[in-house]
């Protein structure tokens, strides 16, 4: 099969196209490099069925070249700034909702068929409902994000019902992993690494979230692509279970053997849109066969482990 992976060069988009060329695919990689890495596609161009195209969602006849032929869409290129949304939400708008416009229109141009959309459980706001299901009455949106991404979701879904297309539309909590390159793991190792002795946490440090491991949310689109036949497959993607922030620093603390005097910025959420309890319901695709391999804590584990070992890209990548 010949699948287009849109941002290719990212975290969960390398591991994806690494994924599709070990079981034999051709695969063509898209992304800007905005905040990908060539890096971690470093196996892929060693293998013959790779292609990359640097280039940009929003450019319809780079894409529409890149596109001929392929069979599966794996649409993952998106603005991933949750916290600094408010300094820029034009790009919120242009690289998750247009740019999955963009991808949409060029499918049916083409005849392509059947798209994969990574979403957000960021969509769901401050339900009222815990663990969070997908058929979750939506509350008021408070992220940009998250609001971009639910538009995407509805231009996916009409665009199924429009023209013959199957989605495949996957509300994720946070992941962790290898070739993590933003989010809370990031930021704690930053500062820890410029002064060890000291750590400043946004929020009161009691906020629930729930995190996954790369490769378990990669096991779960790969399965739900083969036993989902809906014309239209949602499933939300997390553990059983959440941690609070302080949790996370603690076991990130005794992985670098360091015991910082702790501050907090205060409240219930780090910045506007920070959902102070994030939990999803993951029945639907248990129902598959489907379960996570590692806990929130192997996850946190394995992903300073990486970050320390890289603390270059760290210090560079993160925000200060």
């Amino acid at each position: 099969m010949r699948v287009l992976v849109t941002g290719a060069a990212g975290f969960l988009g390398s591991h994806m196209v690494d994924r599709l060329l070990g079981a034999g695919h051709q695969v063509a990689g898209f992304d800007n490099l905005s905040t990908g890495q060539r890096s971690f596609l470093e196996h892929a161009f060693r293998n013959p069925g790779f292609t990359f195209h640097q280039a940009d969602l929003l450019d319809r006849e780079r894409l529409t070249r890149v596109m001929e032929g392929a069979e599966l869409v794996v649409h993952f290129a998106a603005n991933a700034d949750v916290r600094f949304g408010t300094q820029h939400p034009r790009k919120d708008l242009d690289q998750n909702t247009i740019a999955t416009w963009n991808v949409l229109e060029t499918m049916r141009d083409l005849g392509s068929r059947k798209i994969v959309f990574s979403s957000t459980g960021s969509i769901y706001g401050e339900p009222e409902i815990f663990p969070t299901p997908e058929i979750c009455p939506f509350p008021v949106q408070t992220s940009l994000y998250g609001a971009s991404k639910l538009a995407a979701e509805s231009l996916i879904q009409a665009y199924c019902e429009a023209f013959g297309m199957q989605g495949y539309i996957f509300r994720f909590v946070s992941i962790l992993g290898e070739r993590y390159s933003h989010g809370h793991v990031f930021d704690f190792y930053k500062q820890l690494s410029q002064h060890p002795h000291r750590l400043h946490v946004l929020g009161d440090g009691h906020q629930k979230k729930s995190y996954l491991y790369v490769h378990d949310c990669l096991d779960a689109i790969l399965i739900a692509l083969q036993r989902a036949d809906k014309k239209v497959n949602i499933f939300n993607l997390g553990t059983d279970e959440y941690c609070e922030v302080n949790d996370s620093i603690g076991w990130i603390c005794a992985y670098l053997g360091l015991r910082p005097k702790i501050t907090y910025a205060g409240g219930q959420r780090g910045w506007i849109g920070d959902s102070p309890f994030i939990l999803l319901d993951c029945s639907r695709m248990r129902a598959l066969g489907w379960k996570p391999r590692l806990s929130i804590r192997q996850a946190v584990l394995a992903t300073i482990k990486y970050v320390s070992e890289h603390s270059a890209a760290a210090n560079s990548k993160c925000e200060p």
